[in-house]
This record gives C-alpha cells, sequence and structure tokens, in this order.
C-alpha cells in the first residue's frame, strides 16, 4: 500500500514537462507539492520494474526539487554522496524516460556518473566523500574567477566517516565558499523537529539575521574581546535549542533543524543563503522511505527494493530445500563459534544486515560493535581488541576493505595480530564498479603475515571461517553475495590443513586451478576438456607442493579466479613458476583491466569470459594460437 500517492494520475502531469531542472524552475512554488507527489509515485513505480536503492530516494524527493528551484545547476554544483538517494535527482535531469533501464547494461548507473549527465558532478559509490569533494570544486571555482555555489549533501550516517569532518574541518579553515546540507533522516543523530526548532532555523535563515551577523563581524573584530564575547553568546544561545553547536565550533553557519518535506520553507531558506559568502551548514530532516508505508516502517529492509517479479504460486514445493547465502552462512558460524569461544567478538562499518550479524547482535549484544561508516576505525578497533586476548571478527565487504588498507597494513599484519577478516560481497556486483570487489585479492596477497582463502561452496565457507578463526595470525576469507550452490554444510567445524589445496578432478593435459567461486564454473569446462580441476582453496599460501606437480606432469596451467588479474592468485602461481626456472605455459583468467560496467553478475562473468564456455573458449584459443597438438581439447 502506497501512502499519501493518488491512486490515479494527476490529469496533467507535471513531472511530464520536466526534462532538465530550468523547467523546474518555470513553475510556481504552489505547483512543487504537486510535483512532489507525481515524483514520488513514479520512483515507486520504476524501482518497482527494476530494482534498487529505495527509501533513500523517497526521502529526499521534495529537498531534491527544492534545490533544483532555488540553485542554478548544472552551473551551481550540487554533489551528492553515497548515491543512494540519487534516483529523484536522475528523474529531474534528463533521464526520467531512460529509468526502466536503471542497472541495465548501457543503462543508467545505479550512482551519481560523471559521464552519465552533466549534472552529475561527482562520481559516488561510498560515502563521506561529498564536503571533500564539494570543497575541491569551490576551490578551484574562485580560482577560475567563477561565481557558482557548489552544494555538498550528505547524509547523517555519512557523517560518521572521519573523512566528512576532516573536509568539514578544512573547509572551515580557509572559509570558503561551501554549503552543506544534512540529510538527517531520523536513523542517527537529531531528534524531530519541533515547533520551537523550526522557528529558530527560519530565524538563523533570515536576511536581517544574516546581515546583522556579518555586519556585527567586521565592526567587532576591530574589538577582538567584543567579538569573542558576541560570537560566544551566539553560540550558548543556539545551542539552547538546536543540535548545530559542534558545526558552529567548527567554523560554519549552522541552520537548523529545517523540515526536509516542507518545499515551502526549504525554497524561502534556500533563496536566503544561496549568495551568503563563507561555509554554510543547513540540517534537513527527513522521513526514510517517505510516502510509501512499508519503507517508511522499515527503513534498513525498505533501503533497497528488488525488482517485482510475477509469481506462479503453484510451481513452489514445500518440502523444497532453501538454498542459503554465504551471508547467512558466515552469521550462522558466527554465533556458533561464539557459543563456543566468549573471547569472540563481532564487528561490522554499519552492515549489521547485509552481512548477516543480526542473530549474533540479538545473542551476544555485549560482543557485537556497529561501528558506523568508519572502516579504518573498524580495523584498528579490532587490533586493539586483538592485542588484549579478544578475538575480533571484522566482518566487511571487499568494496569498503578498501578504504581501511592502511589499518590493515600497518596495525594488524605488521603486528602479526590474530584478526579474522570476513569478506563478503567479493567479485562482480550488480551495482558495477563502486561496489564489485574485484581487488581484494591484489591488494591483500602482498601482505606479509595474511592468510588468504577462497570457498568454493558454503561448507568450505564454514570450515575455512573457523581455520581463519584459530589460526593465530591475521587471516581473510573471502566469499561472494548471494546464495551457495546447496551443498549440506556440516555443523561439525574441521581446521583445514593451512595452504592445501584439493583435486576435485583428474584430468590430463590440462590443468585448471580455480580459486573460490570460479571452481564450479572450471568443473563444467574441466569435463568438456578432460582437464585436471583444483579447488585451491588458499590464495596465500598456496599450495607449492600440489602446483609443482602438476606443472610437471601437464602440458598447461590455467589459473581462473573472480578477481582483477593484474597482481593476484594467478600472478601468485606465475611467480612460483617463475622462481623455480618451470617452463610449464601457464594461462591466467580473472577480471580484464578495466571496470567492468552494471550488469547482472551471470551477464558481467561471462563477458568477462569466467563462465563455463569463456573458460574453455580461452583454453582452446590458447591452444590454436600455439598450435598445439593435443587431441584433448575437443573439438
Amino acid at each position: 500500500m502506497i501512502d499519501e500517492i493518488p491512486l490515479t494520475r494527476p490529469e496533467t502531469p507535471l513531472l511530464d514537462q520536466i526534462d532538465v531542472p530550468e523547467d523546474i524552475r518555470r513553475l510556481k512554488l504552489a505547483d512543487l507539492e504537486k510535483l512532489a507527489l507525481e515524483l514520488r509515485h513514479f520512483l515507486v513505480y520504476t524501482v518497482g520494474q527494476t530494482g534498487g536503492h529505495f527509501g533513500a530516494g523517497l526521502g529526499v524527493v521534495e529537498f531534491t526539487i527544492a534545490l533544483h528551484y532555488v540553485f542554478n545547476t548544472p552551473e551551481d554544483r550540487i554533489v551528492w554522496d553515497v548515491g543512494h538517494q540519487t534516483y529523484p535527482h536522475k528523474i529531474l535531469t534528463g533521464r526520467r524516460e531512460r529509468m526502466h533501464t536503471l542497472r541495465q547494461p548501457g543503462g543508467i548507473a545505479p550512482f551519481p556518473s560523471r559521464t552519465e549527465s552533466i549534472y552529475d558532478t561527482f562520481g559516488v559509490g561510498h560515502s563521506s566523500t561529498s564536503i571533500s569533494a564539494a570543497l575541491g570544486m569551490s576551490i578551484a571555482a574562485a580560482m577560475k574567477g567563477e561565481e557558482h555555489r557548489t552544494v555538498a549533501i550528505i547524509g547523517d550516517g555519512a557523517m560518521s566517516g572521519g573523512m566528512a569532518f576532516e573536509a568539514l574541518n578544512h573547509a572551515a579553515e580557509i572559509e570558503a565558499n561551501l554549503l552543506v546540507i544534512l540529510n538527517d533522516n531520523a536513523m542517527s543523530i537529531s531528534r524531530n523537529v519541533g515547533g520551537l526548532a523550526k522557528y529558530f532555523a527560519k530565524i538563523l535563515a533570515s536576511r536581517p539575521y544574516l546581515s546583522i551577523r556579518e555586519g556585527s563581524k567586521k565592526v567587532l573584530s576591530h574589538v577582538p574581546m567584543a567579538w569573542e564575547l558576541a560570537r560566544r553568546t551566539e553560540e550558548h544561545m543556539k545551542g539552547m535549542v538546536m543540535p548545530g553547536t559542534l558545526f558552529e565550533e567548527m567554523g560554519f553557519n549552522y541552520i537548523g533543524p529545517v523540515d526536509g518535506h516542507d518545499i515551502p520553507s526549504m525554497v524561502h531558506i534556500f533563496n536566503n543563503i544561496k549568495d551568503q559568502k563563507g561555509p554554510l551548514f543547513v540540517h534537513l530532516v527527513t522521513t526514510k522511505g517517505k510516502g510509501f508505508g512499508p519503507a517508511e516502517s522499515a527503513p534498513v529492509s525498505g533501503h533497497s527494493l528488488a525488482k517485482i517479479e510475477a509469481t506462479n504460486e503453484s510451481s513452489a514445493h514445500p518440502d523444497s530445500k532453501k538454498i542459503i547465502s554465504y551471508s547467512e552462512v558466515f552469521g550462522n558460524w558466527l554465533c556458533d563459534m561464539a557459543e563456543q569461544d566468549d573471547r569472540l567478538i563481532g564487528i561490522t562499518p554499519a552492515m549489521k544486515e547485509g552481512s548477516g550479524l543480526v542473530e549474533f547482535a540479538d545473542k551476544y549484544p555485549d560482543r557485537y560493535y556497529d561501528v558506523a561508516i568508519a572502516e579504518q576505525h573498524a580495523v584498528t578497533f579490532a587490533a586493539g581488541l586483538a592485542c588484549e586476548g579478544a578475538k575480533p571478527v571484522v566482518a566487511i565487504y571487499s568494496t569498503f576493505l578498501q578504504r581501511a588498507y592502511d589499518q590493515l597494513l600497518h596495525d594488524v599484519a605488521i603486528q602479526n595480530l590474530d584478526v579474522l577478516f570476513a569478506i563478503d560481497r567479493a567479485g562482480l556486483l550488480e551495482d558495477g564498479p563502486t561496489h564489485s570487489g574485484c581487488f581484494d585479492l591484489t591488494f591483500l596477497r602482498c601482505i606479509p603475515n595474511l592468510v588468504i582463502m577462497a570457498p568454493s561452496n558454503e561448507n568450505e565457507a564454514r570450515q575455512m571461517l573457523y581455520t581463519g578463526y584459530i589460526y593465530p595470525g591475521p587471516a581473510a576469507v573471502r566469499y561472494p553475495r548471494g546464495a551457495g550452490l546447496g551443498v549440506e554444510i556440516s555443523q561439525q567445524m574441521t581446521a583445514l590443513p593451512i595452504g592445501r589445496a584439493e583435486v576435485k578432478r583428474e584430468g590430463a593435459h590440462i590443468a585448471i586451478l580455480a580459486f573460490g567461486s570460479m571452481v564450479s564454473a572450471s568443473l563444467q569446462a574441466g569435463a568438456e576438456l578432460d582437464a585436471t580441476v583444483v579447488d585451491m582453496r588458499f590464495v596465500k599460501p598456496l599450495d607449492e607442493e600440489l602446483i609443482i606437480q602438476l606443472a610437471t606432469s601437464h602440458d598447461l596451467l590455467v589459473t581462473v579466479e573472480e578477481n582483477v588479474i593484474q597482481g593476484a592468485a594467478g600472478s601468485g602461481v606465475n611467480e612460483l613458476l617463475s622462481s623455480l626456472a618451470l617452463d610449464t605455459p601457464i594461462l591466467i583468467l580473472g577480471i580484464p583491466d578495466r571496470f567492468i560496467g552494471h550488469d547482472k553478475p551471470a551477464k558481467m562473468l561471462a563477458k568477462c569470459g569466467l563462465d563455463a564456455a569463456g573458460i574453455v573458449h580461452s583454453i582452446r584459443a590458447r591452444f590454436h594460437k600455439n598450435r598445439s597438438p593435443i587431441v584433448s581439447v575437443r573439438q
């Protein structure tokens, strides 16, 4: 059920008249509420057809309209944080008719992209970047003598990232002409807007107040003691009625809280401040999922919406076995391990639901830490725990671990601390290059002291997590998003021999060394080519004894991994062969040296030649190139 949205479309749809923001600016202020209703209706419909991030976009409909109504975009720069909230922005900036292609190959990107539109001023994937980027744009504009305004929009969750505060501090220090808008959806840092606070927000954004404030600053700056007294008096008065004292202390002129769904109020405030100089901070309070009942009542589960598919209830079998996801495998293992070892601590940087930590958080609240969007802190926090004998497990997405690389290397690996990294979402993801975890094997493999494992199925994932947990040093288990293969999972936890692979199929001439998610496709290819297939299990240390044996008994080694080719597992095998002066030919298959655009993961793998057919094709092409007489490569 959709709340606040008419079931029938208006007779004269305003949204159909909006191709660029300039069209919005031609409307009367009284028309903007009607436009917001139509935009929200369109958003619900289109995301229902394509799937995608949902709740955040519904929450910013009104203030997206207000921004484009007041500011002269694209000359004025709007920099979004994270990107989950930008669907309304995309719809209003010339992409309405293409929203049905969202997340499809060649279609609309799920996040802002500079190559897609001049209105997308900065490419976004990870959080807490908008203020830094906007500050850079503001300074560059000033260097060129340009007068356009720069606006950074950041969510309250993203404000927990240290990078945001580094940028705020820098902007205030140099008194940059920067407007920061905090989209506070009431999930983290503030109370709802009250009448008194709303009244004061209007006062603080009024032209008389701003004029008096700037005039007083000029006059009293010649009397330092008087100016300091006036400044502190203003701060304390604000602090009595609003939560902006922190930002005032940092050097921003704080305005808020403001109702982020009240278009007239926002238009009034934005008009009053758009020409003001110096760092400004506007605090908007919004409701995530606004206008769609299920998303409002469950903002976490409503964050993203799966594509609405037609279902055939008669095809469902009540006794059919449910195939669980790798995240569920991790969550179940974590609870089981915590029951056995009270030293275990679970850590996540704001990914409780996605990483499978919900049950653990409920069962062991005193041993669960969500550190918010602060990956660097999560890793060093884990290092500190390990120093005192705790057993920290850091649950983190591959793409987000990139943000904590220095901490992983410097604070964990150099000190050889006992920290387990459960790396989810490894490999290619539907959201494209900003979220695909294609680089972790490369950036992890070069770090001394670190054991790296890649499971080929759910049971292997469980046993590897246990292996990494009892290993006395840093260890990582990286696994893909989504469901496993449906194999039986042993509740008994058994440690795997470190650095030992497993031969899954005996063949001739060709040996395929498959890592993690590539084992299944490699087995299919191996059956067609009559090749030996190995589940390598360990990326570091490699099973050197087995590799040498295969290199001396086969005519070609083929490595297959769902990671970029450069510097990853295949490179490790090649380095071993080179160090031993073994001249066995090697074919390294993986993700090519380019960013892979958004698509269904299976199609992305096929494009990279990492499905069974692609593996077979690459091997046959290699033999054809070398004019090899090997007859076991079936034609």
